[in-house]
């Protein structure tokens, strides 16, 4: 199948990108773990690039180059939940949550009161809207995202049209389409300093042992990107568990890496590597992990 873009998803993105610009400069020296901007966040929903699933024209294809590229940003930005089940939820201005019904509730990135939580399990799949009282914020997170515990998941929750199977299929094509723009983020943030910084005369860029890892990390970032995009095209449970089982996987292989790369720079928060590298740890762990989804593509390729 063809999954170049098209002229509507070119325009949209040019769209976007003029109104991302004054974002795109990350934070350094002094910047917050978790980077954040409730003013980006408001223009793009007054935009509507988070509403663009529910135009049967432009669908999750569109959603996920939407997510991808917000995903390189270093301000962390709700986007891949909403703009994959707004149009099951019937639109919403708040962030929405996806957890696991089936396992213990744990961290959940961008829960805040008033936002929507769809619950997944295996009898059906859920909504409420948070409290105050059901969360506890998390400020000292180590993954880069604004994050909360939820203490309790309601038993009065509205039921969704939507079954638990097609569900994770979206969950998981969200998830690898962040992950795309997060990996691309980072491996571009790596090279640049790698092109920059100088060791015995030459720049870091010119040893051919860097180079070579740079190259997997390149042909893992470009695999990843396509994968995403068939998997939000098909909206196919194989093509969705097995993007989001290469992105956990080329996360936990490139992240080291990248940090490696970077030496001491790397263990710091002075660069801005770790608003993409942390966010893909968190990522790593979402529908069970790298397993878990490893199991799924394989039963959904062979049943």
């Amino acid at each position: 199948m063809y999954v170049g873009l098209s002229e509507d998803q070119r325009a949209i993105l040019d769209a976007l990108d003029a109104l991302a610009r004054p974002w795109q400069d990350a934070p350094v020296h002094d910047a917050p773990l978790v980077a954040t901007s409730a003013e980006f966040e408001a223009a793009l929903g007054e935009g509507g690039f988070l509403d663009v699933a529910a135009d049967p024209d432009l669908g999750t294809a569109t959603a996920a180059v939407v997510v991808e590229r917000l995903a390189r940003l270093p301000f962390a930005v709700e986007a891949a939940a909403r703009a994959f089940f707004g149009p099951v939820i019937g639109g919403t201005a708040s962030p929405v949550c996806l957890i696991d019904g089936t396992r213990t509730p744990r961290m959940v990135r961008h829960l805040t009161a008033g936002a929507t939580v769809i619950v997944v399990e295996d009898a059906g799949v859920t909504c409420f809207t948070a409290s105050d009282s059901q969360l506890r914020a998390e400020p000292e997170s180590l993954f880069a995202f604004p994050m909360a515990t939820l203490l309790d998941i309601p038993a009065q929750r509205a039921a969704l049209t939507i079954t638990p199977d097609e569900a994770r299929t979206r969950w998981r094509a969200a998830v690898a389409a962040e992950a795309a723009g997060l990996l691309a983020a980072a491996l571009a943030s790596t090279c640049s300093h790698l092109s920059e910084r100088e060791q015995f005369g030459r720049k870091l860029a010119t040893f051919q042992a860097l180079r070579h890892r740079l190259a997997e990390a390149q042909v893992r970032t470009n695999g990843l990107y396509w994968m995403a995009m068939k998997a939000a095209a098909t909206l196919d449970p194989a093509d969705a568990a097995m993007a989001v089982w290469h992105a956990q996987e080329s996360a936990r292989v490139c992240v080291y890496d990248f940090h490696q790369f970077l030496g001491a720079m790397g263990m710091t928060l002075e660069h801005p590597l770790h608003f993409w590298t942390y966010r893909l740890k968190a990522l790593v762990g979402e529908l069970g992990g790298r397993g878990a989804n490893a199991a799924a593509a394989a039963d959904a390729i062979w049943g």
